[in-house]
């Protein structure tokens, strides 16, 4: 089935196609899911089981209230130039519940209604992953967090999160991730991502298990580029959506970071470690009366950029150099969007 040319129709943000081979018009409903690592979003209060020792008023980043209500203050802001039909929202970097709890009650939040699914995990740092969702789209029906399954002694990281519930009537399993990171080094910290790949797989594997037709949806920061071996050789991640097979993955960020662009840059190099995946069940266009992929975007806006000096067009981060320059995220946001024959 080819498809001509796409117009928002309405308020409901219906898609209109025409659908060549039929001849005829059709309306879609719109679902835009996304991840956003939001940047070391600490909260002003000593966790004795966490070493948040430097996002705290006399550590090394001066962490005042001031400077957490300007930083949630901002990221509340970004958040609510996402579009209006942002159905769930993955984050990473976030330190407690509380502080998704703050970030949800901002002014620019509030008139969204956004719900938070978040579990404590073993990260040193107390950095975790966690969920944001609308209730008129999403209602979750599980919770299931799931530690890095390494042999690597000694070595901890983030739980992986797979949020099970309905979209549009249908089941999904969104998984959100942040993979170990490249600290120590390439040749150092290469397994550690192996082994969150493999542990991301699993999960997967698990689900395909009970149903080969699984729509899974993997959003995270993987610290790795859609290239890399942890996405293609070890979570098995295709880069075309033809040889994507039941129980399998597609990665459309593999396109996109060939064209150049990414979610963060690092010694003028940019990098897309923010990605999301989604399973073959959401490729079929078949059945368009069931939700189905259509399309990825870095949502690189210019309010999100720093607009001048040696980090011109990167993202305007919290913190650079050990300076505070009250910015967003280091990292841009990823989303992709899903469709379905509206009723």
């Amino acid at each position: 089935m080819n498809f001509k040319h796409v117009m928002i129709a309405g308020l409901i943000s219906c898609f209109t196609f025409s659908v060549a081979a039929q001849e005829q018009s059709q309306l879609f409903s719109s679902y835009m899911i996304g991840f956003y690592n939001l940047e070391n979003l600490f909260d002003t209060i000593d966790s004795p089981d966490t070493n948040d020792s430097e996002y705290l008023p006399n550590g090394a980043n001066k962490w005042t209230s001031y400077k957490y209500d300007n930083k949630l203050h901002n990221m509340a802001y970004a958040i609510s130039k996402f579009p209006k039909e942002m159905a769930i929202l993955g984050v990473s970097e976030v330190e407690n519940r509380l502080v998704l709890e703050d970030l949800v009650a901002q002014p620019e939040l509030k008139d969204r209604n956004l719900q938070i699914i978040h579990r404590d995990g073993p990260d040193r740092r107390g950095v975790d992953c966690g969920l944001l969702y609308d209730p008129k789209q999403f209602v979750p029906t599980n919770v299931v967090s799931h530690k890095l399954q390494t042999e690597a002694e000694n070595f901890i990281s983030r739980d992986q999160i797979c949020v099970t519930g309905l979209l549009a009537g249908e089941e999904i399993h969104v998984i959100v991730l942040h993979w170990p990171s490249k600290y120590g080094g390439e040749k150092r910290s290469t397994p550690r991502r192996r082994d969150a790949a493999l542990t991301t797989k699993a999960i997967c594997d698990s689900i395909f298990a009970i149903d080969a037709q699984a729509k899974i949806i993997i959003m995270g920061d993987l610290n790795d580029d859609p290239t890399a071996p942890s996405l293609v050789k070890y979570l098995g991640a295709k880069s075309e959506k033809k040889d994507v097979k039941p129980g399998e993955l597609y990665n459309p960020c593999y396109n996109i970071y060939k064209q150049g662009i990414g979610s963060l840059g690092y010694n003028d190099v940019w990098c897309l470690y923010d990605q999301v995946l989604v399973s073959q069940a959401l490729l079929d266009r078949d059945d368009l009366s069931k939700l189905v992929y259509w399309k990825s975007e870095i949502f690189n806006r210019e309010f999100l950029k720093e607009q001048d000096g040696k980090r011109k067009g990167y993202p305007k981060r919290t913190s650079s150099g050990g300076v505070w320059t009250n910015g967003y995220s280091d990292h841009f946001p990823s989303f992709i969007w899903l469709i379905k024959e509206a009723q």
